[in-house]
């Protein structure tokens, strides 16, 4: 991947409202972890979606509604630890997902059992052309759940890291530790769950596309920076991109982002956080010239 190559495979450009430029819903956030699903929505909108809805931990929903004022919230049940337990009972998130153009599962949940319950419940309310992104805790659970392995094919999105791509590939199959380790594991990923893999600046899609960033730092390897990513994937896919699309655009947008920042900041030591305005920044000079 390229400035000039992505320049020649411009994004949809939606005009009108916001609801011109997708809605996406954001499913996290246990108690302890809401702002991974914070962040996550953040970066959809940084990307240019037009509408936000965050479904996070019921304790922590009213804050969070506060704290992120562009976005709808949707309380989930949750169990005494805080962590998410499956859907609401109000039919709140059903309805949210039936408006949804794009669903991310994953950032800030902590449990497998209800990171389980909670994308059944989303595989079954969001419309099967819905494209999904799946991330962190929705990549745990994947691998041993054959209904949704056979049910997120080809619509999805999944935005490992190295830890999560190895537990995707299994142990006879992951890569190893060390230098070029994860070199092949995103197309490995992607042929066997014939969906579109995004892994350290790798991208491959189950029809043989490959590419490869130049971009990003090991600075990005810091707390929140996935789910910066999985929520830039999330809102270009609102906006009209196809799965392979978005990633392209997603990983590119947020290695230059952290580029941009350890040239200010330092190599180590930018916030997750920061990456969120440096998205629209580099977007722009990705257009068609």
């Amino acid at each position: 991947m390229t400035p000039a190559r992505l320049r020649g495979w411009p994004l949809p450009e939606p005009t009108g409202g916001k609801d011109a430029r997708g809605s996406v819903c954001v499913v996290g956030g246990a108690r302890g972890t809401p702002g991974a699903a914070m962040l996550t929505g953040l970066a959809a909108l940084r990307v240019g979606a037009g509408r936000l809805t965050l479904a996070v931990a019921g304790s922590v929903a009213p804050h969070v509604a506060v704290a992120v004022p562009e976005a709808g919230v949707v309380a989930l049940p949750e169990d005494a630890a805080g962590s998410v337990t499956g859907t609401d009972d109000d039919g709140a998130l059903a309805r949210e997902l039936a408006r949804a153009d794009v669903v991310v599962v994953g950032p800030g949940l902590d449990s497998p059992e209800g990171t389980l319950a909670v994308l059944r419940a989303v595989v079954d309310g969001a419309g099967d052309d819905v494209p999904l992104v799946l991330d962190a805790f929705a990549l745990g659970v994947l691998r041993d759940a054959d209904d949704l392995r056979d049910a997120v094919r080809g619509r999805a999105v999944l935005t490992p890291n190295a830890t999560e791509v190895r537990y995707l590939l299994g142990d006879d199959d992951g890569p190893a530790e060390g230098e070029g380790a994860l070199d092949g594991a995103a197309a490995r990923a992607a042929d066997r769950y014939g969906v579109v893999v995004a892994c350290s600046g790798s991208v491959a899609a189950p029809d043989g596309r490959r590419w490869q960033s130049s971009t990003g730092y090991s600075g990005l390897g810091t707390s929140g920076s996935g789910d910066v990513l999985a929520g830039a994937v999330g809102g270009l896919l609102a906006r009209g991109a196809d799965p392979a699309h978005a990633a392209c655009f997603g990983v590119e947008a947020h290695g230059t982002a952290g580029d941009r920042l350890a040239a200010r900041v330092g190599p180590h030591g930018y916030l997750a956080r920061e990456l969120l305005e440096e998205l629209p920044r580099v977007l722009v000079e990705l257009r068609a010239r």
